[in-house]
């Protein structure tokens, strides 16, 4: 399977600097060889119901890292793509919700750096707090294998058994 391929295509993502600017260069998605300094974008979209708790899906088994794991929806971003348009895409592509205004959802952004297996990245945390229905989640089969409206504790629950995925980075937003 090549790991560069999204619904067909072959996709890249743009290389940033240590401070997060772009350098003009690319990348194939999931080709991990960065030299120190640089960095691909991901986003993560934290999706809290009006009711509190948050929508979180768990992995499909086939997944090559981390199968079976809870998470918030997220991805790289695209060549091209800002953040904001990469977190209301991945969003929609996992959960079928739509969101809007995520210029005013930031929350924060954080790095890591992994010299040992070529993967730098920088992961902007968006927060979205929303009013919709069950029946308007439609999870991505291919990506995941159900969903959970969780309370925080169940998250940290999950959290505790080592079965969801960056928890103690992003575990900030979850809030009552």
């Amino acid at each position: 399977m090549n790991l560069a391929r999204e619904n067909g295509k072959v996709e890249y993502w743009d290389i940033y600097d240590s401070n997060k600017r772009p350098t003009g260069r690319t990348m194939l998605r999931n080709d991990f060889h960065m030299k120190e300094g640089e960095f691909h974008l991901t986003v993560l979209g934290v999706v809290q119901h009006k009711d509190g708790r948050y929508l979180i899906t768990k992995r499909v088994m086939t997944k090559h890292w981390a199968p079976g794991h809870w998470e918030v929806s997220g991805g790289g971003v695209q060549a091209g793509e800002t953040s904001e348009e990469a977190v209301v895409r991945e969003v929609f592509e996992e959960t079928g919700i739509r969101v809007e205004n995520p210029e005013d959802a930031f929350a924060f952004s954080y790095k890591r750096e992994n010299p040992e297996e070529g993967d730098n990245y920088f992961v902007d945390v968006y927060h979205f707090r929303l009013d919709f229905k069950e029946e308007d989640i439609k999870p991505q089969e291919e990506e995941t294998d159900g969903y959970m409206l969780a309370t925080v504790d169940e998250i940290a629950d999950l959290a505790k058994q080592g079965i969801f995925l960056h928890y103690d980075s992003i575990k900030s937003v979850f809030t009552e």
